[in-house]
C-alpha cells in the first residue's frame, strides 16, 4: 500500500512465515526473481485497488458496534481437568502425523491440494526429498519440540477478557457497517460473564537455524531452506496436537479426530494468535507468555513481539462452540481511543502496532 510504490526494486508481503523460504529461494534466482516481481506487481495493484473501496465502507461508532456484538448462549461452560500451566516435549515422530502438507508446497510456490498435487513430478520430488531430510532429523534428534499450555478461570468485562488475579486481555471489535443479521464481533463474545475459562499455548521447534547453518557452511542452500520448511510445518504440527490436547482437558475428552477434520479446523473451539486478524495487535503476546513463563520452553519475544525462534507457534484457546475466526478490519479514531485506556498504554504507541487497522 505504502511501501512498495516508494520502492523501485521487489516489495515482497509474505502473509505466512512458513512461505518465506520459498519466497526467498526465488528472489535469489535471476530468472525466476524476475516472474516474480512482474506477478508481484500486477497482484499489489489489484490489492491497492481493493482496499481503496474497502476505505470506502461506512463505519459504526464503537458504541454501535457493541450494540451489535455477537450474541452466543452461554449455558454450557465446562471446567478444564486443570488450571495453569503444562509444559509439553513431543517427539518428533509424534508431530510428524499431524503436519499438515498443503502449506508445505505453498512455501515453495507450488499450488495445489494435498496429495493430489504429489501427481506433479516437481512436487512429488520436493514430498520425498523433504521426507527423506525430516527421517534424518527424526533419527539424529537434530529438532526438539519444546512448549506450554495451559487455562486460566475468565470473564468477559466489555470487550476485554478478565483472568483470575486481575490480568487482562483488551480486545478489538469490528467496526465497519455489517449487512443486517450480521454481528460486529469481538474474541471477548465468545467469554461468559462468569464462570468461564480462557486457554492459551506457546509452541517451539528448535536447532532449525543451527542446523540451516551447518548446511550453508556446506555450501547446500537447498537443505538450508529446506529444514527451515520443515521445521516451520513441524510448529504448526505442535500447534494442532497442543490444541487437541487442550480439548481433550477441557471439553472433549474422548476427541479422536481425524487428521482431515483437523487440519480443516471441523472442531469446536478456536486457537487464534495475537497479532493476526480476529486480534492484531502483536504486544499482547507480553501478556500471554507471562502467563505462560514461555521462557521456559526457550520461546521468547524480540522488541517487536516476533517470536524466537521462528518455528513457533503461539495463541489464545477458546471453548465456545460458537467461537468463529474473524478479520477485526478497519477502526475507527473512537475505537483506538477507547483500546489505548484499555490498554493503558499512550495512543500514540498503540497506533504503531495498529496501524494497518486505522481508518
Amino acid at each position: 500500500m505504502k511501501v512498495a510504490p516508494a520502492y523501485d526494486s521487489s516489495t515482497v508481503h509474505v502473509l505466512d512465515a512458513s512461505r518465506v523460504t520459498g519466497v526467498v529461494s526465488q528472489l535469489l534466482d535471476p530468472e525466476r526473481a524476475e516472474r516474480l516481481d512482474a506477478e508481484n506487481r500486477v497482484e499489489q495493484e489489484r490489492l491497492r485497488v481493493q482496499h481503496a473501496s474497502r476505505q470506502q465502507r461506512p463505519m459504526r461508532t464503537i458504541a454501535q458496534a457493541r450494540a451489535n456484538r455477537e450474541q452466543v448462549a452461554f449455558d454450557d461452560l465446562p471446567v478444564p481437568a486443570f488450571t495453569g500451566v503444562r509444559t509439553v516435549t513431543p517427539s518428533l515422530e509424534q508431530l510428524r502425523e499431524f503436519i499438515d502438507w498443503q502449506f508445505f508446497f505453498l512455501a515453495w510456490e507450488l499450488k495445489g491440494k494435498f496429495p493430489a498435487i504429489l501427481d506433479k513430478p516437481e512436487a512429488r520430488e520436493l514430498f520425498d526429498e523433504g521426507n527423506q531430510l525430516l527421517d534424518e532429523i527424526v533419527a539424529d534428534g537434530s529438532l526438539q519440540a519444546r512448549g506450554v499450555y495451559g487455562f486460566w478461570p475468565a470473564h468477559a468485562d466489555g470487550d476485554d477478557i478478565v483472568l483470575e488475579g486481575g490480568m487482562r486481555f483488551p480486545m478489538l471489535r469490528q467496526q465497519t457497517e455489517k449487512p443486517e443479521g450480521r454481528a460486529n464481533r469481538c474474541l471477548a463474545d465468545y467469554i461468559a460473564p462468569a464462570g468461564d475459562h480462557l486457554g492459551g499455548f506457546a509452541v517451539s521447534v528448535h536447532g532449525a537455524d543451527r542446523l540451516a547453518a551447518k548446511y550453508e557452511a556446506e555450501h547446500d542452500d537447498y537443505r538450508a531452506i529446506m529444514v527451515k520448511a520443515i521445521a516451520d510445518r513441524l510448529a504448526e504440527a505442535f500447534a494442532e496436537q497442543v490444541h487437541l490436547e487442550a480439548r481433550r482437558a477441557w471439553f472433549e475428552p474422548d476427541a479422536e479426530p481425524v487428521m482431515a477434520d483437523l487440519h480443516a479446523e471441523r472442531f469446536r473451539g478456536i486457537r487464534p494468535a495475537l497479532g493476526y486478524p480476529a486480534s492484531p495487535d502483536h504486544s499482547l503476546k507480553k501478556e500471554l507468555f507471562e502467563l505462560l513463563g514461555a521462557e521456559s520452553a526457550g520461546i521468547g519475544l524480540t522488541t517487536s513481539y516476533a517470536m524466537t525462534p521462528a518455528a513457533s507457534v503461539s495463541g489464545l484457546i477458546f471453548g465456545h462452540p460458537g467461537a468463529r475466526y474473524f478479520t477485526v478490519g478497519r477502526i475507527g479514531a473512537d475505537q483506538l481511543r477507547d483500546y489505548a485506556e484499555r490498554r493503558m498504554l499512550p495512543q500514540s504507541e498503540v497506533e504503531n502496532w495498529l496501524r494497518p487497522n486505522l481508518d
